[in-house]
């Protein structure tokens, strides 16, 4: 109840929501008497984990490994540079406070990751979100929140053994590259086509359940792996967020993760001990001022080595001056490890508010900052500058040897990684279940042989980067290395199947199964191709199948859902001449849409329900194939004649995806569309469910897919999202 005040209190004042959490949770905490008081502080705890494991669920279905991909270089230096600069001074900075290293490490770790949601929030605010440096900031918090997943996994490694040896940490890292890698194959591989065969089945509710439940799998799995239950969630988020139904999922999920997230910052909140931000109240000026000066530094260090120019550097910079969500779930991380000191939880999520509060004008005072250092800096240094970004964005081609280099470095670790992680599923799950019969290890051995054959040959055999080989192979110099590595393949391959045989068998006759394997598998090279292939077109079409079904959706760039334009004239004969739209209801009758009517030399744009039809008027209808067919026997009856299916009009009709903007929870009408654009919407897209002609107060939602027909000078100007 408290958070609901809260809310709607901040609400009125514009400022974020998650302040009103942290407050609300504040006055409900058993710190603070006046308000009735939450007293079983466990509850809570418990309840915060939850709320942790959805809302980092939610986070990962934004995400999308994809994304990873497509934000390249610049964002990935930016981001890797700020958050080891960050690190560094926030641990530095707690052992010049006197705090213990345990405390100051995840200080550092906590000071160097920015907050995705306060951020998107004042671009939105602001305005700012098409401009150049909003991209780079977009891109950084992507990998931002990765990096931040692999810390937690450090710090859970650092706090449980209290050492910090070197030799662990990376096999910590290697542990967890593998089973990323892993989780994400078998992930794409399996859940896409489970989803995919059971869409007839699924209801909205089921969809949701089912979601759910693979989220609290995965949850369970990394739990039993050694890792924080949030990775899995986060995990599960990610592969889903590849498939062709994410959309409707994270419309699905969104109120769980709303309400998950409400709790677990509510539940921040209750942790604040007031006795002791109060005696920690330098401290919070320290840190509040090293976010606010440390966290624009290293950003705009980061982004000049990436080679953007100076202005982009310092807007990027100066936008990423706070922390946020990812702070509050490490900071709790700690705590519940036991690891870190009391007073760490309230100073973070102190130092957080007051970022919160100062992000907007951050933002605002970076381009008037950056003209500033542009006139103040040497000359020298802002050609160096100028000069260094120059050759930084220029396009290299990558030589054939890396092109080759870099392909079997990829087949060799992905498919060892499968093979690794196939062999040990089997020991530790499928032998035990045989291992009571007479033959349990040589069933169990020949079971996964016969899983991992594809795999085997595609590890020893399989042709990668085929054009560019032969290429290399016509220099001498290139012929040993590329038989080398091939030769590497073989051998590897072959040492894999030994060591699944002797994980099965006695050396005598784990010996004599590897002899016959090698007999088999050099007799049955084509069927294992055609096996292999099958696997590796059932993958690549689930990772592409989204990628694909939106690049389809933007190529329908005239109507929605196989629609088009068509153009009639009025005859002078016709019977409907004279009357208005409304009279006439083509919409309600037919489906179909008027862009626009041209009378002689005058045209006019989405004509109102009021507007009469006139002998010689020209029409432009919208509508699918099906609706211009019998909107066209319509007209015949009234003796009206259809002339072409094109116009060089200025009365397009496109998609638009509904962001974090101004017109979420907004109606139709409401949105005023049709007065900004002289537009008309003929359709909606959300969940993956179909509205066409909807109508005026039906209320938008965020990722909403309007199809809006109106004027092309307008449209392009309109701004609906990021």
């Amino acid at each position: 109840m408290t958070a609901a005040i809260a809310v709607l209190l901040f609400r009125m004042i514009k400022q974020p929501l998650v302040l009103g959490y942290l407050i609300a949770g504040f006055l409900a905490g058993n710190h603070f008497d006046f308000f009735p008081s939450v007293k079983d502080m466990h509850s809570v705890e418990v309840w915060a984990q939850i709320g942790i494991i959805f809302l980092l669920f939610s986070l990962g279905l934004e995400f999308s490994f994809r994304k990873l991909m497509k934000v390249g270089g610049t964002a990935s230096i930016t981001a890797v540079t700020q958050i080891l600069l960050m690190t560094c001074f926030g641990y530095g900075t707690g052992r010049l406070m006197g705090w213990s290293s345990m405390d100051s490490i995840f200080l550092g770790v906590i000071v160097s990751v920015s907050s995705t949601t306060i951020i998107l929030k004042t671009f939105d605010e602001l305005g700012v979100k098409a401009k150049r440096f909003a991209g780079i900031v977009i891109g950084s918090l992507i990998v931002q929140d990765i990096v931040a997943i692999l810390m937690m996994v450090l710090l859970s490694t650092v706090a449980v053994s209290n050492q910090f040896s070197g030799m662990e940490l990376l096999m910590s890292v290697l542990k967890l590259l593998f089973f990323l890698t892993l989780w994400f194959v078998c992930g794409i591989f399996f859940i896409p086509t489970l989803l995919k065969r059971a869409k007839n089945l699924l209801t909205d509710e089921m969809l949701l359940i089912i979601s759910i439940a693979l989220c609290l799998v995965m949850v369970i799995l990394a739990s039993g792996a050694g890792f924080s239950p949030a990775l899995g969630a986060f995990i599960m988020g990610s592969i889903i967020a590849e498939t062709t139904q994410a959309e409707h999922i994270e419309h699905l999920v969104k109120p769980v993760k709303d309400l998950f997230a409400a709790v677990f910052f509510v539940s921040v909140g209750m942790l604040i001990d007031p006795n002791t931000l109060t005696e920690h109240i330098v401290p919070v000026g320290i840190l509040t001022l090293l976010v606010i000066i440390g966290q624009p530094i290293a950003s705009t260090f980061g982004a000049l080595l990436s080679g953007q120019p100076l202005r982009q550097s310092v807007q990027t910079g100066m936008s990423l001056s706070q922390i946020g969500e990812f702070s509050f779930i490490i900071a709790t991380l700690g705590s519940s490890l036991h690891v870190t000191s009391k007073f760490l939880y309230p100073i973070v999520v102190a130092v957080s508010a007051i970022t919160t509060f100062t992000t907007p004008f951050m933002v605002k005072w970076s381009t008037p900052m950056a003209e500033y250092l542009g006139r103040i800096l040497p000359r020298k240094w802002l050609k160096r500058i100028e000069r260094y970004s120059a050759n930084a964005q220029s396009i290299k081609s990558a030589s054939n040897w890396q092109i080759v280099l870099r392909a079997y470095i990829l087949q060799v670790v992905l498919h060892s990684v499968i093979i690794i992680g196939g062999i040990l599923l089997s020991r530790n799950f499928f032998l035990p279940i045989v291992d009571h019969y007479g033959f349990g290890h040589a069933l169990a051995a020949f079971v996964t042989l016969a899983a991992l054959a594809p795999f085997f040959w595609a590890l020893s055999l399989r042709r990668v980067a085929v054009e560019q080989v032969t290429q290399l192979m016509a220099e001498r110099r290139y012929r040993g290395p590329i038989v080398m590595m091939v030769l590497f393949r073989f051998v590897l391959a072959l040492f894999y199947i030994g060591f699944l045989l002797d994980n099965f068998f006695s050396a005598e006759i784990a010996f004599l199964a590897f002899c016959a394997c090698i007999i088999v598998y050099s007799i049955f090279p084509k069927k294992l191709n055609k096996q292999y292939h099958r696997i590796e077109t059932r993958f690549l079409n689930n990772l592409n199948a989204r990628e694909i079904i939106k690049m389809k959706r933007q190529r329908s760039d005239l109507t929605p859902w196989e629609g088009h334009m068509t153009l009639f004239d009025i005859s002078r004969e016709s019977n409907i001449a004279g009357h208005t739209l409304e009279e006439l209801q083509f919409r309600e009758q037919m489906g179909v849409n008027i862009a626009f009517i041209k009378r002689g030399e005058v045209t006019i744009n989405i004509p109102a329900r009021n507007e009469r039809l006139f002998p010689g008027d020209e029409i432009c209808v919208i509508g699918t194939d099906e609706q211009v067919d019998e909107f066209k026997k319509y007209l015949e009856r009234n003796e009206i004649g259809a002339t072409s299916d094109n116009s060089n009009s200025e009365i397009v009709l496109q998609q638009f995806e509904i962001g974090r903007t101004e017109f979420a929870g907004k109606s139709i009408r409401q949105s005023q569309i049709r007065e900004k654009t002289k537009g008309l919407v003929v359709g909606v897209e959300r969940g993956g469910n179909r509205i066409l002609n909807p109508d005026s107060h039906l209320i938008l939602e965020q990722n909403d897919i309007l199809w809006i027909v109106g004027d092309k000078k307008l449209l392009g100007n309109l701004r609906f999202s990021d």
